[in-house]
């Protein structure tokens, strides 16, 4: 039987916004028709009307599942060093609490809308979540490596958990410039070279990384001292970090670069001269609870980039919540259109996961989920609007 559903508008993302719209779709989701309010009087059986806004399901370009347990255990506001060392020491726990926090928050992502992640991972513990969740999951293993002399350790370490997720979609990513040696990137390059390898990377999350690749200062250096790690083989690169390791990535690989909230415009020029397919995306409750401080989107909407969205982890944010993540932007960039943003959470994170034919839009064949965003002032959002997930 099909369902016949109406809101004040429907956002096909695909096209313009549809007033009084009706989406028709079958018993398993699929998009059959859109229709205009022109066309109700054709239609057969009841319409389910809502108020609100129609959307696709959200695409959730970047987050951590397996670091779920660690909700509410790290203070905010200290930056992202002294984060990271909060992250390393309260990292380990007992597995059955890690496997159910995991649980507990792959349904809030179900339940907030959400139906495909882009997820990082350092172990395989979230297989099995993934596995048996209505959610569409790309598992980025992550390599975590800046002693040279480690880097085919790491690797090898990386290819044997990318096997772990097998059959499952998964690639093998770096973690962050300050993280991953040269010769840990030139690895990766070889293996992108020859494989598919969909890439992600946090970018330029923090002042201090900066500061480490423009003249080797910063917090980093008391980071490193508390690893053990010697750093004479690093040396000052007198530019940002993205500047410094794009001619490391393949011209094959496909990268989301993440944060990037020190992205500078001279960055941005770089990146796009540099001829590498790049994503961008924006966690701005992660940016705001770590740094306390959001990345300039002025500054990427002036180079008409293609951005998507992520919430990153529960160590760095309070809900794993697209629709939380859009009333952010729109707080504190209110000029910026829904209608806009919405392609941010929906089709662009869906065609960088290469899952666009069935997700992120709201087109015939497609099955991609339906959301209502309640108390709404009519195409825009308000800091009371709430999510409903529909299908």
């Amino acid at each position: 039987m099909l369902r016949y559903l109406s809101a004040d508008y429907i956002f096909p993302v695909s096209s313009d916004p549809v007033k009084d719209g009706i989406v028709v779709l079958n018993e398993s989701g699929e998009i059959i028709d859109l229709l205009d309010s022109g066309q109700r009087s054709t239609i057969p059986q009841t319409v389910e009307n809502y108020q609100g806004i129609i959307v696709p399901g959200f695409i959730n370009a970047h987050c951590h599942l397996e670091l779920s347990h660690l909700q509410g255990k790290i203070p905010k506001n200290t930056g992202l060093v002294p984060f990271l060392k909060a992250v390393i020491s309260q990292r380990s726990s007992d597995e059955n609490e890690v496997l159910s926090a995991m649980k507990t928050n792959d349904q809030m992502m179900s339940d907030n809308g959400i139906v495909a992640v882009g997820d990082i991972s350092n172990n395989h513990l979230s297989k099995l979540v993934k596995q048996n969740s209505r959610i569409f999951y790309h598992t980025f293993v992550e390599l975590l490596g800046f002693d040279p002399e480690k880097a085919e350790t790491v690797f090898n370490r990386a290819l044997k958990l990318k096997s772990d997720f097998a059959p499952l979609p998964a690639s093998i990513v770096p973690h962050a410039p300050y993280s991953v040696s040269e010769k840990l990137f030139g690895l990766l390059r070889e293996y992108s070279e020859r494989h598919d390898n969909l890439c992600s990377m946090h970018n330029q999350e923090s002042r201090a990384e900066t500061d480490l690749f423009m003249n080797k200062s910063g917090e980093f250096l008391d980071f490193y001292k508390m690893l053990i790690l010697d750093l004479n083989f690093f040396k000052a690169r007198y530019q940002s970090s993205i500047q410094s390791i794009l001619p490391l990535f393949s011209a094959k690989q496909k990268t989301l670069l993440v944060h990037n909230t020190y992205t500078s415009p001279e960055d941005i020029v770089a990146v796009n001269a540099s001829g590498k397919d790049i994503v961008w995306c924006f966690c701005p409750n992660a940016n705001l609870y770590i740094e306390g401080r959001l990345p300039d989107i002025d500054h990427f909407l002036a180079n008409d980039l293609k951005i998507t969205l992520g919430t990153d982890s529960l160590a760095s944010n309070d809900k794993l919540c697209i629709l939380s993540e859009l009333k952010l932007i729109n707080q504190y960039f209110p000029a910026l259109p829904f209608s806009q943003m919405v392609r941010w959470a929906t089709i662009n994170g869906a065609e960088f996961l290469g899952i666009d034919k069935r997700f992120g839009s709201i087109e015939k064949g497609k099955v991609p989920g339906l959301n209502l965003i309640e108390s709404v002032n009519g195409t825009e959002l308000t800091r009371k609007s709430t999510i409903k997930k529909l299908i």
